[in-house]
């Protein structure tokens, strides 16, 4: 911290503690308890200036990727406290009042859960200031601070999202029926044929919107396709495929996608099928279905970039017809 000229105090440290939420692609709050302290520099005087500090800062991030810098202000309340003696003389005020403060930092994330944030900031409150046997004076003091901390992040941004409509499960055609021959003939060899089949399932209907746990909806769904898989032995691969938006950063859409379809593969070997012919991949937003204009995150965007929030899962095997 260095302290304003006028509280005659050297420069001071202190730390704080915040609580924070993503609210959208573009801007964060984050709660602020502060505590500073510093020295006096008057010559032949002891004791101390002392700041606590609670505030609301409003953040606008320029980006979301690993490097996150961002513009801040915010409005709280500050206690102001002044406490030197010297010989003949003490110098002291208590004062609370409102605080302003705006500034500028950056965030950068190790991964999706950790990382750190470092900001400068000017901060404005009111202090008192009393000599004994002069009088006292209230007056607006500035103090600029510079903050390093650690970053846990509990979760990402969580939008409301418009309930998605169902999407239909594909249906296999039916075989043709054997046209009637004019005469007995030798029975053909055995026909057979690839059988692909994949269904596409809502992210939406599995999960939660930016989350990877299984929903009781989706759970249903996963059960009704381990049942047709285990069905037809037939059966010999099967890839589950996890797809998510454009909103948000590469590499966190690309874990989020990878972390989805594994929590549906793992939930199919629950249900009885092989783990030997199953494998997951993500593919993060790299393969969208619909395409939407607008770059400000909004209910309308979210909407129409639903079909894109999905998981696929492919059944690959060899179907034989009139084999044995």
């Amino acid at each position: 911290m260095n302290t304003d000229n006028d509280l005659e105090a050297d420069n001071g440290r202190g730390g704080f503690l915040s609580l924070g939420k993503e609210l959208s692609e573009h801007w964060d709050i984050q709660g602020r308890l502060g505590y500073n302290r510093a020295d006096n520099d008057l010559a032949g005087v002891s004791g101390k200036y002392k700041q606590t500090s609670l505030g609301l800062d409003a953040l606008y991030m320029f980006s979301r990727d690993k490097f996150r810098p961002f513009l801040l202000a915010g409005l709280g309340a500050a206690r102001n406290d002044i406490d030197y003696s010297a010989p003949g003389a003490d110098v002291d005020g208590k004062k609370n009042s409102w605080m302003a403060n705006v500034g500028l930092g950056a965030q950068y994330l190790f991964n999706d859960k950790f990382g750190i944030q470092a900001d400068v900031r000017h901060q404005w409150s009111r202090a008192k200031i009393d000599v004994a046997g002069v009088g006292s004076d209230t007056e607006t003091i500035g103090n600029t601070l510079v903050n390093l901390g650690g970053i846990f992040r509990f979760g990402a941004p969580a939008p409301v999202v418009e309930e998605p409509t169902p999407e239909p499960t594909p249906v296999a055609a039916a075989e043709p029926a054997p046209e009637p021959a004019p005469a007995p003939a030798p029975a053909p060899a055995p026909v057979c044929k690839p059988q692909n089949e994949t269904v596409t399932v809502s992210a939406e209907k599995l999960f939660g919107f930016d989350k990877a746990n299984l929903r009781e909806e989706g759970r249903k769904v996963l059960e009704e396709t381990a049942a047709k898989i285990k069905a037809n032995p037939e059966i010999s691969a099967v890839i589950v495929t996890g797809h998510t938006d454009r909103i948000g950063s590469d590499a966190y859409n690309q874990k989020l996608s990878e972390r989805r379809a594994k929590m549906v593969a793992d939930y199919l070997i629950a249900q009885g099928v092989d783990s030997n012919i199953i494998t997951s991949e993500g593919k993060g937003k790299s393969e969208p279905v619909v395409q939407c204009d607008g770059k400000k995150v909004s209910k309308k965007l979210i909407s129409c970039l639903q079909p894109n929030r999905r998981v696929d899962i492919r059944a690959e095997g060899t179907k034989q017809v009139g084999c044995q």
